[in-house]
């Protein structure tokens, strides 16, 4: 995923699309406040769609992590 860099001097460090001062969060918190990707797009106008896909991705991949219960 080497559209998703991270940068200590960047954004607190936080995970970043293509080095831009987009974080992953943000395009995560728009789509799950309901944005379109259209919607999206348009207020980061250097993003496209992969960038979009990507941060879904990122996310799925870093939730996913056994969970550990006590029998």
């Amino acid at each position: 995923m080497n559209r998703i860099t991270t940068n200590p001097a960047q954004c607190g460090g936080r995970p970043c699309v293509r080095g831009m001062r987009i974080r992953v969060k943000d395009v995560l918190d728009m789509l799950s406040g309901g944005a379109t990707q259209e919607e999206i797009l348009s207020d980061f106008p250097d993003l496209g769609v992969e960038d979009i896909r990507t941060c879904i991705a990122y996310a799925a991949r870093y939730v996913d992590h056994p969970v550990l219960a006590a029998v």
